[in-house]
């Protein structure tokens, strides 16, 4: 099982997902690979990647495992859950099942009426973004045992969005009628040209915490934040971090829970 690899074995297993996410970009293969690959990097009860219909203002499941009603409600309600504003941050890397503020559990139809239902107990709801910021999707994924702390396999599946945004973005020019759509219900630009990974540095700053601090929060080596900062310092042209937590607090941006 997934959950009892080691590290290496699961970056391993994320090469293969990004093999078969370039498949499936390139119409050499189907999605229904990529989730199976994905089941390498970490075992789960069910998945799906679904497309946003930004014309029908829904989601398309393009390949998944869920029951018909999880899926429906994936494709037709779950952009109108309470959940979703907080998973569409452009700040947040993913939003965990165990991450998930109670009250919001409380009030979200999704995780009452789906989730608890079917037993689940972890997993995690990866938006998924287009190069050029728009929003082309969805990455879900459900398993009804928790998963071990650390988990290497949360930073591994931020790294894989990428790859999986390309394989679930349409391959055709939207329309112009489309194409405003789909501005409509894209997220703001990221700030400041940073990185989905350099905001979320970039939000742990506001805290104060230390670079090992951070480490240990998003999965990552207290170098990698380092490097992170000095980029985020250099587009910002900030001089130090202490003046980059002031600009996050500016535009609002806050750490996950």
């Amino acid at each position: 099982m997934a959950a009892h690899r080691s590290t290496a074995d699961i970056l391993d297993a994320a090469v293969h997902v990004r093999q078969a996410a370039r498949s499936a970009t390139s119409g050499t293969a189907g999605l229904d690979a990529v989730l199976a690959a994905l089941s390498e990097v970490m075992d789960y009860d069910h998945a799906s990647l679904t497309r946003w219909d930004p014309l029908r203002r829904r989601h398309t499941t393009l390949a998944g495992s869920y029951p018909d009603d999880a899926t429906a409600y994936i494709e037709t309600r779950l952009h109108h859950d309470p959940v979703f504003p907080v998973l569409r941050s452009p700040a947040r890397g993913g939003l965990w099942l165990r991450d998930v503020p109670r009250h919001l559990l409380a009030a979200s139809p999704g995780f009452l009426e789906v989730l608890s239902p079917l037993g689940i107990q972890d997993g995690v709801a990866q938006c998924l973004f287009g190069a050029d910021g728009r929003y082309v999707g969805m990455l879900n994924v459900s398993t009804r045992r928790p998963r071990r702390t650390p988990d290497p396999a949360r930073a591994v599946v931020t790294l894989l969005t990428e790859s999986l945004a390309a394989a679930v973005a349409p391959r055709t020019t939207p329309q112009p009628q489309e194409a405003a759509a789909e501005h409509a219900a894209a997220p703001p630009r990221r700030p400041g040209g940073l990185s989905p990974r350099e905001l979320q540095v970039l939000a742990e700053l506001t805290t104060g915490r230390t670079n090992r601090e951070i480490a240990e929060r998003l999965y990552i080596t207290p170098r990698t934040v380092a490097t992170h900062i000095e980029h985020i310092l250099t587009k910002l042209d900030l001089p130090n971090r202490a003046a980059a937590a002031a600009r996050a607090a500016t535009w609002g941006i806050a750490p996950s829970p």
